[in-house]
């Protein structure tokens, strides 16, 4: 898979599966801690961080449980970007696991801006 290394991290939510997943399959959700702006055009996301943007096609979803994102510009092109919902009933702890891509040498940034995103994400919970 041209050089780019397949890496998942966990964390630990404190929310329902279904707010969760309003977070992370819809463009209003995205853009409150994944994106600046997120614009939707039929299953085609278009992500936009200061100066950059970055489009996906959204190519399976399972409510309250999983989305998947197939990247289409030339960097993460054919890489999928998945977010699984964990949610232990019994115990009602909660997870959300984040299974992407980066360039070997950029793995820890690319971990540091996913703890950075998914801290914005937290925000939105405990306000």
């Amino acid at each position: 898979m041209d050089g780019l290394h397949k890496y998942t991290l966990e964390y630990n939510l404190k929310t329902s599966p279904r707010l969760l997943y309003t977070l992370i399959s819809t463009p209003e959700g995205l853009s409150r801690w994944f994106a600046d702006e997120v614009e939707f055009d039929g299953d085609i996301f278009h992500f936009k961080w200061e100066g950059s943007e970055q489009t996906a096609r959204l190519v399976k979803q399972k409510e309250n449980e999983y989305v998947k994102f197939l990247w289409l510009d030339d960097f993460h092109k054919d890489h999928i970007l998945e977010m699984h919902i964990l949610f232990e009933p019994v115990s009602s702890e909660l997870a959300l696991i984040i299974t992407d891509y980066a360039e070997p040498g950029d793995l820890e940034l690319s971990e540091l801006l996913w703890n950075t995103q998914v801290k914005q994400l937290q925000r939105i919970f405990s306000s």
